[in-house]
């Protein structure tokens, strides 16, 4: 980063996307676009060419993820500063996210209003959190979280398969699902299937 210049490469599997960004940008002389990406991969070769100061990164890309893209940039470039752009704001989808090591996590409904405030402030280290996002993870903070296999099972459910079919796919007894299920919905605070299905895709927990 020179001392007035923000290098910010962009992740995005849709070029109108990534194209409205860098409108955002053209009239500005502290935030430059050096560079483009259409999944998680690219974005690291991007990356490695480049070395942009900020990367604004999709969640939601075919092949190779944002999530995917955040944790293998990070594992090669400790230090990289990552936004997240998305249209989720789930607190799971978020956590995620920033576990991975993401600095930001913006809706793309936003864009207009928090971007440029965004990438610099995650280019000069600090964090970035939209802040409807940010009270869902408050909001949700001491919930209990579904283990893996209990997002395995509700994804099945999501698929519409019954508890037999579950345990056929996962080799669990009919017992153990609904076990799990009581569980899953106990975290959710939920009493049936479709709730559970419905808070969790709503939460960024599964994908519908």
């Amino acid at each position: 980063m020179t001392e007035n210049n923000v290098r910010v490469l962009v992740v995005d599997d849709h070029p109108v996307l990534r194209a409205g960004v860098c409108a955002l940008f053209e009239d500005r002389t502290d935030i430059t676009i050096v560079g483009e990406a259409d999944n998680g991969q690219d974005a690291l070769v991007q990356f490695r060419l480049l070395k942009p100061d900020v990367v604004l990164m999709d969640l939601q890309m075919p092949g190779s993820n944002g999530l995917e893209g955040i944790t293998a940039i990070r594992a090669e470039f400790p230090d990289a500063r990552i936004i997240v752009l998305t249209t989720y704001q789930g607190d799971a989808s978020a956590v995620a996210a920033l576990k991975a090591g993401a600095m930001g996590y913006l809706l793309k409904s936003g864009l207009r209003t928090e971007l440029a405030d965004a990438v610099l402030n995650v280019s000069r280290g600090k964090r970035h959190v939209h802040r409807e996002v940010a009270d869902e993870i408050a909001l949700h903070v001491g919930d209990g979280m579904l283990t893996d296999r209990e997002v395995a099972i509700l994804r099945l459910v999501a698929n519409g398969k019954a508890n037999k079919q579950i345990g056929s796919e996962l080799n669990l007894t009919e017992a153990t699902v609904k076990g799990h299920l009581k569980s899953i919905f106990a975290k959710l605070g939920v009493a049936d299937r479709t709730h559970a299905v419905t808070i969790a895709a709503r939460r960024g927990i599964i994908d519908l």
